[in-house]
């Protein structure tokens, strides 16, 4: 089994009794045996200023996107990074005064839109030139370390789902992110990584032998994890990811899509390591709410061989070649941002969409990001703490 970096923060937490110490967590921050990182520091005596909880809360009650305003009592101050606007996703400056160390231990799930390592990487910037140490305390990338996917986003497209300069999936944990983010941005930060023990980069989640801890609401299980970096795109669109469904991020649909056909033509553009099952589902809440919506159901075959972001744009091109007159790119408020539509913050420019628009083949626009990906797969083993 993988033992995490908390497991080996905690094998000596001597050097901690005597700092000033605030904590960036959520309820997948447990130890080996399922205590919560803040339960087991303040039982070893190690005392904790506060508590900075990311989206969704500290136990992940509230959906996407919703500002959280209130959160559980748990023996210590619990401050929200996630409120109803851009500044609530800093600390404000007056609650690291009494800080001298910063630690972070949140389950991140290997997708750049995944907003956890973005709030770390914006808690970074805040420090940066400060007193300040940053503590990463490194988990396993559920999708592995060795396959990156997609293109890298355009600086002109910065928004909380695409601060860190990676590609889509990135095949980096949260402490090689943080290595990588603190030099692409030339940050005078103490930054130091607790590394795990066990973990290599041709793991998924299933080989660690660490128990799934739901890490958001619509993350129920790996397997929505493994097709969340394609699946995402489809908040940028008028199609249900499923939320409002027991199985989120695995089915996609609309009213107006008819299941049996897109799922024939999508299984003759013959993607790898994927089958697609023409069915229906009725969301409870969010897109279509207690409509009945056409959708197929992807049945990853072949995790190795699955390409979930390349999938995401396939799905998204043949939606936009059978049903033209209904599909709709969204230009909604998105993650705090109303200035692009959120399926070019997502896929960090907007030349996918002008592409799939513009009924550029699958095949091409998948070529499309090749040298983004070549290019990246370098860099990144600069960052490389785990063989």
């Amino acid at each position: 089994m993988v033992s995490n970096g908390l497991d080996i923060l905690l094998r000596d937490t001597a050097p901690l009794r005597n700092r000033r110490i605030a904590l960036i967590a959520n309820q997948t921050s447990v130890t080996r045996d399922l205590t919560y990182s803040w339960q087991e520091l303040q039982r070893r005596g190690v005392v904790l200023k506060r508590i900075f909880s990311p989206e969704h809360g500290l136990f992940s009650t509230e959906q996407d996107q919703v500002a959280v305003k209130r959160e559980p009592l748990v023996g210590t101050e619990v401050i929200s990074l996630y409120g109803s606007d851009p500044d609530s996703l800093v600390p404000e400056s007056q609650l690291l005064e009494d800080i001298d160390l910063v630690i972070f231990d949140i389950q991140d799930i290997g997708t750049r839109y995944y907003t956890y390592s973005n709030t770390l990487a914006l808690f970074m910037k805040t420090v940066n030139g400060r007193d300040i140490e940053i503590m990463v305390l490194d988990r396993p990338n559920p999708l592995g370390g060795k396959v990156t996917e997609g293109p890298m986003p355009d600086h002109a497209f910065r928004s909380f789902v695409g601060i860190l300069p990676v590609p889509p999936r990135h095949g980096l944990t949260a402490g090689e992110l943080a290595l990588l983010y603190r030099d692409a941005m030339k940050l005078d930060v103490n930054l130091r990584v607790i590394g795990m023990e066990g973990w290599e980069r041709s793991m998924l989640f299933p080989e660690t032998g660490l128990p799934w801890i739901v890490p958001s609401p619509n993350m129920p299980s790996w397997e929505a994890a493994l097709t969340y970096p394609g699946t995402c795109l489809f908040e940028g669109l008028n199609v249900s990811e499923g939320r409002g469904t027991t199985t989120p991020f695995l089915h996609m649909g609309a009213p107006f899509v008819e299941p049996d056909i897109l799922a024939s033509e999508l299984t003759l553009l013959g993607l790898d390591g994927i089958l697609f099952r023409p069915t229906y589902f009725k969301p409870s809440f969010s897109k279509y709410c207690s409509e009945i919506a056409g959708a197929v159901f992807l049945h990853v075959t072949d995790p190795e061989r699955f390409l979930p972001f390349a999938t995401g744009i396939a799905v998204t091109a043949l939606l936009q070649k059978l049903y033209p007159d209904s599909l709709r790119f969204l230009h909604d408020v998105y993650e705090f941002n109303d200035r692009y539509p959120a399926f070019d913050l997502l896929c960090g420019s907007d030349s996918l969409r002008t592409m799939i628009l513009n009924e550029t083949p699958v095949t091409e626009l998948c070529q499309s990001w090749t040298n983004d990906e070549l290019s990246f797969s370098t860099i990144k083993q600069d960052y490389h703490l785990y063989r």
